[in-house]
């Protein structure tokens, strides 16, 4: 009886040590899993919710700087689309490469880019990414691979479309990324890239950051077709239409187009619907659209919002990760404000250099 009741005790004890094991790797599981198809970590969300407040903030912080009259000319600025270039990011290799239109601040930030460099840009000071030449849609870091901003609507494209190509050329197994809105994609050049890119099967993805008005105009009055991931059909270009509000959304559709494009189907055409909260630029009132317009987005769409409600409901982070990290963004945007004020303005020779690729 007595080894009987041993073995009883062994096989509960068992038992209690399976369903314990059980519990941990369901509680392990719920740390990574998403409620859906798509599959997660805690670091995952909690490095896209840092990335996209990065942007949140710092963009903040230049459009109060430009309101002080620190920050000359033009200035566009990325409030609100933040999900976009976070979860393409989150989807690229190093060795991919960016080029981007003239509201292209975020996507200096997500490439890696330093925030003292590139608000020191904004500027005009020396310690900024162009030595103060470039400004707010000018400024470039081969070294992260990011190829500008460019301020002539639609001229990244086809600069783009040759970057990929001498990617290929040098057989690099690489990816280009060509940022572009909608406003853009009626241009004529932008179809150009499109039939040069489909002929030569080209590794590039064109990414249509539609925010639904060009300057002050609407998609709807602007383009005869408003489903603007079909442009590139005459061309054979595939393309498909992805949620720029959700930053995992964003991530998993620009996973499966990379896929795709590195694997040798040549180009892809990306829209992502987002929306911008601030006027085109910062000189723009944006009396095209209601105040209740973009307070429904804010309140319904708002991407940030999104994904702390989704860290938060799956305890994949406390409150106090994020009011932590809340703290740090703030920290490194007034120590980038504070660098780009007092770093020192270019001397004039400065116009003379960097004219040539090589000196002559």
């Amino acid at each position: 009886m007595a080894t009987k009741s041993g073995a009883a005790a062994s096989k509960a004890a068992s038992g209690a040590t399976r369903s314990r094991s059980r519990k941990a790797t369901t509680a392990q599981k719920s740390r990574t899993q998403k409620a859906g198809s798509t599959n997660y970590s805690a670091d995952e969300l909690l490095k896209y919710y840092r990335d996209m407040l990065l942007i949140r903030r710092f963009e903040e912080k230049a459009g109060q700087m430009y309101g002080m009259g620190l920050i000359g000319g033009f200035c566009h600025l990325y409030i609100g689309q933040e999900a976009v270039v976070t979860g393409i990011q989150a989807s690229m290799q190093e060795s991919d490469s960016v080029v981007a239109s003239y509201r292209c601040h975020g996507h200096m930030l997500a490439c890696g880019m330093d925030a003292k460099g590139v608000m020191a840009e904004l500027t005009g000071r020396r310690g900024g990414y162009s030595k103060g030449k470039g400004g707010s849609m000018h400024m470039f870091s081969r070294e992260k691979n990011f190829f500008g901003g460019h301020g002539i609507v639609g001229a990244q494209v086809p600069i783009g479309t040759g970057i990929a190509f001498a990617q290929k050329y040098l057989g690099e197994n690489s990816v280009h990324f060509c940022y572009l809105g909608d406003g853009a994609v009626n241009q004529g050049q932008v179809y150009e890239s499109f039939n040069m890119a489909a002929l030569w099967k080209i590794p590039i993805v064109y990414v249509i950051e539609n925010n639904r008005y060009g300057m002050g105009t609407s998609v709807q009055r602007a383009s005869a077709s408003t489903e603007l991931y079909k442009r590139g059909m005459a061309y054979g270009i595939p393309g498909v239409q992805a949620d720029g509000m959700d930053v995992i959304k964003v991530r998993d559709v620009a996973r499966e187009v990379i896929q795709k494009v590195r694997g040798g189907a040549g180009p892809y055409i990306l829209e992502v619907m987002t929306y911008r909260y601030r006027g085109h630029s910062m000189s723009d009132p944006a009396k095209y659209r209601s105040r209740e317009e973009v307070q429904k987005m804010r309140s319904e769409h708002d991407p940030i919002d999104q994904l702390k409600k989704l860290i938060l409901d799956n305890k994949l982070g406390e409150e106090d990760a994020l009011k932590k990290i809340d703290r740090e963004v703030k920290d490194i945007v007034s120590d980038a404000a504070e660098f780009a004020q007092n770093s020192q303005e270019p001397d004039p020779s400065e116009l003379y250099t960097d004219v040539y690729a090589a000196p002559l």
